[in-house]
């Protein structure tokens, strides 16, 4: 899998070249338009001579086999009505899925439903929030993964720091069970209030995960 940000066909292209020299293959599986997090991306992606043509035409070429986009902000159910108004189906999305986010502009209540009446295959990232979430006291890395892995994603993407990290998600994938009704609801409970904000969802509330708003030149 690889990620693009370029909005104009001629940037996408070339990001796409970029990509395939430096992963040193001809082709790749998945092909995502990274950080879908301004309103008006969804229509310069699809606008004639926008980035979607590139990627299509990657897809026609052989190099690329599907087609998905990510982002961590409000614009995603935008970006899948206007995928719909251009009769283009999305293979995935990826986007935030946490205990946090339930109780904040939820991409689980929101896009999370939009993705499966599509049958789009779902990427649950940021389940701790990038370790922030940890900070509020409120819950561990082992609640916070559960959680995301009960919900009804492809597959959820966890950062591994260290061999611990990576021990941590081995075992608890090999011996995971879904979260009950009544943990679940526990969970929500103990970080209604301490999540009501955003204050541990900065990828949400603020830029400093927006590598497109520090780097616009990506954009094309």
């Amino acid at each position: 899998m690889t990620k693009i940000d370029g909005r104009d066909a001629k940037t996408a292209a070339q990001q796409i070249d970029q990509s395939l020299q430096r992963l040193q293959t001809d082709h790749i599986d998945l092909l995502q338009f990274h950080e879908v997090i301004r309103m008006n991306d969804p229509e310069r992606i699809f606008a004639q001579g926008g980035g979607m043509e590139a990627a299509v035409k990657a897809r026609e070429a052989g190099k690329v086999r599907f087609i998905g986009f990510t982002g961590h902000k409000s614009a995603h159910k935008h970006m899948l009505k206007v995928a719909d108004q251009h009769q283009f189906k999305f293979d995935s999305v990826q986007m935030p899925l946490n205990v946090m986010d339930a109780h904040y502009e939820s991409f689980a209540e929101i896009v999370l439903p939009m993705a499966q009446q599509r049958h789009i295959g779902v990427l649950g990232m940021k389940p701790m929030g990038d370790s922030i979430l940890l900070k509020s006291g409120k819950v561990n890395a082992i609640e916070c993964l559960r959680y995301t892995l009960s919900l009804p994603t492809s597959v959820v993407i966890t950062g591994c720091q260290s061999m611990k990290d990576l021990q941590q998600a081995i075992d608890l994938g090999r011996s995971f069970k879904p979260l009950t009704e009544s943990e679940r609801a526990a969970l929500l409970g103990k970080t209604a209030e301490v999540a009501k904000n955003g204050q541990f969802e900065l990828y949400k509330t603020s830029t400093q995960f927006d590598g497109t708003t520090h780097n616009p030149q990506w954009l094309g």
